[in-house]
């Protein structure tokens, strides 16, 4: 078990991170926080929702919430690619995809190897940020993907998960 401390896992001699890319910058996530990669399939757009929430995937049964990070972190929209992925990862207890505009490969990364998150002034929120790996001469924004979202964007995926349930109830009665 790891403990964090100032958003930096301080336990454990080496973390594993799956990295990948949005716009010029390289990102990681831990990599027991991610259950699968895939490609981009059509999403299904929820009406309400903030432009970062793209609507909801049918990944084998389940109803994923999907989030494009470009535009989470304030970058331009672009079109998306061959390279375009859906990242499925856990955040807190809810399974959610992250699109990205490729993924790079996985790190391992070795505790010296990892800063702190940089402080800026009280009005930039940067609780998301683990950490800033150093590889090679690259850094990589290591992510806390259980911060990504605000309390409030949270109550809003799961009210969209609320109204598929309900939606998939309701049908399975008029179908008895």
């Amino acid at each position: 078990m790891s403990i964090i401390s100032g958003g930096v896992d301080i336990a454990g001699d080496t973390g594993q991170y799956v990295t990948f890319i949005l716009g010029e910058e390289e990102y990681g996530v831990e990599i027991l926080k991610v259950q699968e990669i895939i490609g981009l399939t059509p999403v299904t757009r929820v009406p309400y929702l903030p432009d970062f929430i793209k609507g909801v995937i049918n990944l084998r049964g389940i109803v994923v919430p999907v989030i494009d990070l470009r535009l989470r972190f304030g970058l331009d929209r672009i079109e998306y690619n061959d390279h375009t992925c859906v990242i499925i990862t856990k955040m807190g207890e809810k399974v959610t995809g992250m699109i990205v505009d490729t993924v790079s490969e996985v790190v391992d990364m070795p505790q010296e190897m990892v800063e702190p998150p940089p402080s800026f002034s009280s009005g930039i929120r940067t609780d998301f940020i683990r950490g800033m790996g150093k590889i090679d001469k690259r850094l990589v924004i290591l992510l806390n993907v259980d911060r990504l979202l605000t309390d409030e964007e949270i109550k809003e995926l799961d009210a969209v998960h609320e109204d598929d349930v309900d939606h998939g109830e309701v049908q399975a009665h008029m179908a008895t």
